[in-house]
């Protein structure tokens, strides 16, 4: 893998404390409902667009998986695998007023430039939520999104909660309820958790069932895990850091596999939440198969 030279990080200190939050409102709703946030990292260098230009020149040859970007026109209810990325991503940043593009810097923080800026972010935020948290963590991560003018972020879920805290510019983001199931089926929850990551679609009629929030610099919202959610960028450039996490608990996760399974067999599962034996009892199964799946699959190749 090619390496390259890593310009000493910029002298800006972070603040002692840089995420605001009410504490009741925070613990009460942490990985239940969206709310407000603000912070104090608009100013900081590391987001000005001549720094992240050297950041994705950087990734480009290091990491390349790690800088996704597309162009064009997105709509809410579009797939991102129906999104143009036949360009040059780096020409696009340049000129970043026209060119309607989208850009996800995965993991910023294996760049030396932002390490000490994604220690700061994971502690600080455990902080606040408190108790054990440590424990239960998968896996966390940096984001950093860079977009044009106007541009769609179209209609999605994650499997990560996160804190999306707006740098630059302003945009719209409109944060859906999880547990409504006229906004969310069952069926595309079981989809999105077993064999497609684009499985939930837009519904326009139903967008008034949306909480808005109005994204300035300094100015954030938690989004919970699989809470639906797009955003429409103003009339400017947009950078946006978003900080996740991913959960160890795959209680849920595999009940909502077992019941794509067994939705497929005809049956009508029952959703996970409603019986707690039901659910554990779903999750060993569906855990047991795949655990037979991946050893019959292992032998396999070993003997060919």
């Amino acid at each position: 893998m090619e390496t390259t030279a890593v310009p000493p990080v910029l002298e800006a200190a972070l603040p002692d404390k840089w995420i605001d939050a009410d504490s009741s409102v925070f613990r009460e709703n942490f990985e239940r409902k969206s709310f407000d946030v603000s912070h104090h990292l608009a100013s900081h260098p590391l987001f000005q667009l001549p720094q992240l230009m050297e950041l994705a020149e950087r990734t480009l040859k290091t990491r390349p998986d790690d800088l996704y970007f597309d162009m064009g026109d997105v709509a809410p209810g579009q797939k991102w695998k129906d999104t143009n990325r036949a360009f040059s991503p780096l020409n696009a940043l340049k000129q970043l007023e026209d060119s309607n593009a989208w850009f996800i810097f995965r993991g910023p923080q294996q760049d030396p430039a932002y390490a000490e800026l994604y220690r700061h972010a994971m502690a600080e935020i455990k902080g606040m939520v408190g108790g054990d948290i440590e424990s239960q963590i998968k896996r966390e991560d940096l984001i950093i999104f860079v977009t044009s003018p106007k541009r769609v972020t179209a209609y999605h879920i994650d499997r990560e909660c996160n804190f999306i805290l707006q740098i630059h510019g302003q945009k719209d983001l409109y944060v859906f309820d999880r547990e409504d199931r006229q906004v969310l089926p069952e069926e595309e929850l079981e989809r999105f958790w077993t064999i497609d990551h684009n499985a939930p679609n837009y519904r326009p009629e139903l967008q008034d069932r949306a909480k808005t929030y109005r994204l300035a610099p300094g100015k954030g919202v938690h989004v919970p895990v699989n809470c639906p959610h797009w955003l429409k960028n103003g009339d400017n450039i947009s950078v946006t850091l978003s900080v996740n996490f991913q959960f160890l608990n795959t209680l849920r996760a595999d009940v909502y596999r077992a019941n794509y399974y067994l939705r497929k067999l005809g049956l009508n599962p029952t959703p996970p939440g409603r019986s707690a034996v039901r659910d554990r009892a779903k999750a060993a199964a569906f855990s047991a198969v795949n655990t037979a799946r991946r050893v019959a699959k292992s032998t396999l190749q070993g003997s060919d």
